[in-house]
């Protein structure tokens, strides 16, 4: 694909995110579109929020890791995209939907927090656990540009990983501190027990895929950088969301988080 097709693609997903409205899937428009197109057109889509409105890059989130997601989805690989400033939220926020989501879904996560960089290919495991200072209790709030989460990998990736927004519980804890496939997290929707999940839903455990995206993307030559955010993939289903609904999950022994939406 051509750069001035990947940058025209990269646009209309940037103005789709401004003005909260879908677009046809790309693999509909553009049927050889592949994983490295879909890329560079997230490339684009980044540099408009950041050149156009002043974002700056705070971390990095994987998505579609856990098996329910596949599924729900019909997107059997992980993908991956960045998070900027203007997308974190703390616990206890109050998310806007009208003018800013298009069709928000609640992923309860595990989040960490790097105390160190870590510049891939080549990371493991240990090196993961080694560069972390803290995890939290997160919900990742996913929105799609795509019209009606019609998504092939290529249109999720081009999408930033359809990521909207993100929830951090004020509640850091020591990862060293917990074995991190056996964190057992409930998600309650308008206080209702929704679903459940552990951290070895995320590809067997967390630090794995944390580990798969730093070598993904320093393939690339993206590095991950000492204080950033790494969102490690959902633990349970997708939770469609709306306005006036509230969303909190806990984790055994590691904190809770919570956010309503307005």
């Amino acid at each position: 694909m051509d750069q001035e097709k990947i940058n025209a693609l990269g646009d209309e997903l940037y103005d789709a995110l401004c003005g909260a409205h879908a677009l046809l899937p790309l693999t509909d428009r553009e049927p050889d579109i592949q994983i490295e197109d879909a890329y560079q057109i997230s490339l684009r889509l980044l540099q408009r929020r950041i050149e156009d409105r002043g974002e700056t890059i705070v971390g990095k989130k994987i998505g579609v890791t856990s098996q329910p997601v596949q599924e729900m989805l019909g997107v059997f690989q992980p993908d991956f995209g960045f998070l900027t400033n203007t997308m974190e939220y703390r616990s206890g926020a109050e998310i806007p939907i009208a003018g800013h989501l298009i069709a928000p879904k609640a992923e309860g996560e595990i989040a960490f927090r790097l105390r160190k960089d870590l510049v891939g290919p080549g990371i493991t495991e240990a090196e993961v656990l080694d560069a972390t200072e803290t995890i939290i209790p997160c919900f990742e709030i996913v929105d799609s540009r795509i019209s009606d989460w019609k998504i092939k990998i290529q249109d999720t990736v081009a999408d930033n990983a359809s990521c909207g927004v993100y929830v951090l519980s004020d509640n850091e804890v020591d990862p060293r501190d917990y074995d991190l496939p056996s964190l057992h997290m409930k998600i309650y929707k308008n206080g209702r027990f929704e679903s459940e999940g552990f951290g070895s839903a995320v590809q067997g455990n967390p630090l794995t895929a944390v580990a798969w995206l730093a070598n993904t993307l320093g393939a690339y030559g993206i590095p991950f950088k000492a204080g950033e955010v790494i969102l490690s993939g959902s633990l349970a289903p997708l939770i469609t969301v709306v306005t006036g609904d509230e969303m909190s999950l806990e984790i055994e022994g590691a904190g809770s988080c919570s956010c309503r939406f307005v």
